[in-house]
């Protein structure tokens, strides 16, 4: 490895690979244990707080109840390794669900809450869940009425008697609501108190799991085909947590404001299990993102630090009364997603007091942090980069020959050690193509390393797409819109916003007899798959750049209406300074 033997900060690189600290050990624990130790240590601790709910934990409460469900999923013939989906915003239930599925070696299936139909049985399949755990409805979403749309069986099945003929491998529904319908397990009656048996039951299973078990599946990003599911183990996420939790300098002492989705590794890992890893408070405001009901919450709860994308704090910092909130608590949480402008992350250390706020990067296939500043980099150091490897962990930037590139070259960001996944879940050509044979996890972004070791993220090989931290994939949305009976082909790629970093774009060739409109395009494509996904932009076009091999060349889309999107801001900005003059 090219470093020498001196203090990092006199650390002089001359080719870009580089290692973190090794000063903290890796556990070798299970998730269920970590939990367990840190209930036993900080019994009369907040564990738990959930704001909209109502609801606060203790360390000792919590881990009462996460048993009761424990016990629960046993009682209805949970096994080590089952799949176990949920598919719900933040909530308690949430939060009990990802530490019981890990007490007993059940595979913990994280699903967007913005998923339609077809995004959820696809999911489903893909990793074969077993279990389903879901709210009754999220925002405009009924999740009852769409499950019920793919498993109409579910009408006079009994509960864990499911036999669906588009979900196969699903047996059990357990509903988060007050009144479960039929052919479903009610959340609250599998929480029930315990018998010292049951109790002696779940200390055996537990017994019988290893950190390098798998416990969690993240369906993650791509440019090509459908959604993957990274598989994590106990080890990965665990220590990714802690020494997270480390560079935040987490104790017993604080809350953690948590207004990320808890579906993503952001929620579940930087922030459940980072909290877990350190006696901290775990802190949700709402369902989801509402920029006041965070501010207060952090306010009223006096909590020390709060995560969020760069989008979120903008949001915050934007809010007419917000001057009216009393952040004096916070001092840092992690800032991740996209790039944070100066001006933002300025504001962010001045006017929410948040010092030590932290820059994260990474992939869920890495658990997900690979890099991060620390609470001593200056301002610039963390708007200009994404900081260095985090701890046990090496990076290296390789050029288009597979080797390590001079330092101050672009190239493609590699990641290898603890955090990296075990693989996608049944799919080894693609595991194959993204960890290559010593071990090297290629995140396909393009990055440049200084010569202390400092990485900047200049942009991706994949063509994905990051709209307000959530990750979309191009080809998923032209199969959607070629599937329109009116059109011939479709290309999908990201352009600039400023509130979320990129809005999606589609250029679109329709068929000769085609009236086709593009609100009507984007108001199908929103009724089928999450909004997120949907194109806010669209052209419709006679033919698309291309290669002189045929190779469409979407960075030429892209460009044409940045173009053109400047120039109609032009003539807008000209017009009203016309009328004010």
């Amino acid at each position: 490895m090219q470093q020498s033997t001196v203090e990092k900060t006199e650390t002089v690189l001359t080719h870009s690979i580089y290692s973190g600290t090794a000063d903290q050990e890796l556990l070798r624990l299970t998730i269920g244990t970590a939990f367990d130790q840190v209930c036993e240590r900080f019994p009369d601790t907040p564990g738990l707080i959930v704001d909209h709910q109502g609801i606060e934990f203790s360390y000792a409460e919590y881990r009462e109840q996460v048993e009761r469900l424990a016990a629960g999923l046993l009682g209805i013939g949970i096994e080590t390794g089952d799949r176990v989906g949920i598919w719900s915003p933040n909530c308690y239930e949430w939060c009990l669900t990802q530490f019981a599925t890990a007490k007993i070696g059940a595979i913990l299936v994280c699903i967007n809450p913005a998923y339609r139909v077809h995004e959820l049985e696809y999911a489903l399949n893909k990793v074969e869940c077993k279990v389903l755990v879901l709210a009754e409805c999220f925002r405009d979403l009924d999740y009852l009425k769409m499950l019920r749309q793919l498993a109409p069986e579910l009408e006079y099945c009994r509960p864990g008697r499911l036999e669906s003929v588009k979900i196969p491998h699903l047996r059990h529904v357990i509903s988060l609501g007050k009144n479960p319908g039929t052919g479903m397990h009610g959340f609250s009656g599998l929480c029930q108190p315990i018998s010292g048996q049951e109790r002696r039951s779940l200390a055996v299973r537990q017994a019988t799991l290893h950190c390098e078990d798998p416990i969690n599946i993240q369906f993650t990003s791509g440019t090509t085909g459908s959604p993957k599911g990274a598989t994590l183990s106990h080890h990965n996420i665990l220590n990714n947590a802690r020494f997270t939790g480390s560079g935040m300098r987490l104790t017993e002492q604080d809350k953690l404001c948590i207004p990320v989705p808890l579906y993503h590794c952001f929620g579940m890992v930087l922030g459940n299990l980072a909290c877990i890893t350190h006696g901290a408070t775990a802190v949700f405001p709402q369902a989801a993102f509402e920029p006041s009901a965070t501010l207060r919450v952090v306010a009223q709860q006096r909590c020390t630090a709060l995560h969020g994308v760069p989008t979120m704090f903008i949001a915050m910092l934007n809010l007419p009364d917000f001057d009216q909130f009393d952040l004096a608590s916070l001092r840092t949480g992690i800032m991740a997603g996209a790039p944070c402008p100066t001006e933002v992350m300025k504001r962010v250390i001045r006017d929410m007091h948040m010092r030590d706020v932290l820059i994260a990067y990474g992939q869920t296939e890495c658990s997900p942090v690979n890099h991060m500043t620390t609470d001593t980099d200056p301002i610039e150091q963390r708007v200009g980069s994404v900081g260095r490897p985090a701890p046990r962990l090496e990076i290296k930037i390789v050029d288009d020959t597979g080797a390590v590139a001079p330092v101050g070259v672009k190239g493609e960001i590699c990641c290898r050690g603890y955090a990296v996944m075990q693989g996608y879940w049944g799919d080894e050509r693609q595991t194959g193509e993204a960890i290559d044979a010593d071990g090297w996890l290629h995140s396909g972004d393009l990055g440049i390393m200084d010569a202390q070791g400092y990485v900047e993220v200049v942009g991706r090989i994949k063509d994905m797409i990051i709209r307000g931290g959530e990750n979309i994939y191009p080809r998923e949305v032209e199969d959607l819109i070629c599937s329109h009976e009116q059109v011939l082909d479709a290309h999908v790629f990201g352009i600039p916003d400023p509130k979320y970093g990129e809005q999606v774009c589609a250029w679109i060739a329709t068929r000769d007899d085609s009236d086709l409109e593009e609100e009507e395009i984007m108001a199908w494509c929103r009724e089928r798959i999450a909004r997120f996904k949907a194109p806010s932009r669209v052209r419709f076009v006679d033919e698309f750049p291309m290669t002189v091999t045929g190779k469409i060349q979407k960075f030429r889309m892209r460009e044409a209406m940045v173009e053109e999107l400047s120039r109609v801001n032009t003539s807008i900005h000209g017009v009203q300074n016309e009328d004010s003059s």
